[in-house]
């Protein structure tokens, strides 16, 4: 199965996750709302299964694109190709419980 076919695959199985029904086959031509008839809150529910399933982050002038099934593929693969996207210093002390303290050089 080639890395394309693995990816949709996947978003299958993520959309049929947030959706909870089946979708048999996803084609590359499918317009994410009119014939997967997804609508803005399914869009971001996927989008975040999508993000925490690769560890990337999808900025919303590149989902503004997205039509189909195939331009969210090529945006997958792109951000895949790029590797994981880290947290940023910010996020990664806000998720510190407030009892722990920074040590001498600011550090959790």
């Amino acid at each position: 199965m080639s890395s394309r076919e693995t990816l949709r695959q996947t978003l299958t199985d993520l959309l049929e996750q947030e959706m909870g029904e089946s979708y048999p086959s996803l084609t590359d031509d499918q317009d994410l709302r009119e014939s997967l008839r997804l609508d803005s809150v399914d869009v971001v529910g996927l989008v975040m299964r999508i993000e925490r399933e690769y560890r990337v982050r999808l900025a919303p002038e590149e989902l503004a694109t997205i039509k189909t099934v195939g331009d969210l593929l090529d945006l997958m693969q792109t951000k895949i190709a790029d590797g994981p996207t880290p947290l940023p210093p910010s996020s990664v002390r806000e998720s510190v419980p407030s009892h722990v303290a920074p040590d001498q050089h600011g550090d959790v």
